[in-house]
């Protein structure tokens, strides 16, 4: 059962979240979007967020069987270069540890994206990982 409804509770800083959200949906390719918030989200083991990005990708086309492979992207012949790239910064920065991001992760996700892009990127990553931490810690649950 969900403890509050961060919405109701925060709802200034729930707006903030949205417009976060809102740009980065505009900013980077929709199937990598996609693709990147379902990694984190499995990553934190958010059910909410799983279960909300999972229906989001399949109704906007994206494969199931690539969304299945997202859980294991490394074996998966679903992804090109460039989305293992993005997957492995997500899990990199998902996962972020006292080192930081490794600069072999930094320089692959470098090798497929300019500037720009990697800062969309991060900022997607950064956006998802705030809803998770939303949705865990309030115990949302996912939609029947």
């Amino acid at each position: 059962m969900s403890r509050i409804d961060m919405a109701t509770v925060a709802p200034d800083g729930f707006r903030a979240v949205l417009g976060l959200e809102k740009h980065c949906r505009q900013a980077l390719p929709q199937e990598l979007y996609e693709i990147v918030k379902l990694r984190a989200s499995i990553v934190n083991g958010c059910s909410y967020c799983t279960d909300m990005h999972s229906r989001d990708a399949i109704a906007a086309g994206i494969p199931v069987a690539k969304l299945f492979g997202v859980a294991a992207w490394h074996e998966s012949p679903h992804f090109d270069a460039a989305q293992r790239a993005a997957l492995r910064l997500t899990d990199s920065v998902t996962r972020l540890g006292e080192d930081g991001v490794p600069d072999e992760v930094w320089d692959e996700a470098a090798a497929h994206y300019d500037a720009s892009m990697l800062g969309e990127l991060v900022l997607a990553i950064a956006t998802i990982n705030v809803w998770n931490r939303f949705a865990i810690s309030t115990r949302k649950e996912p939609e029947a």
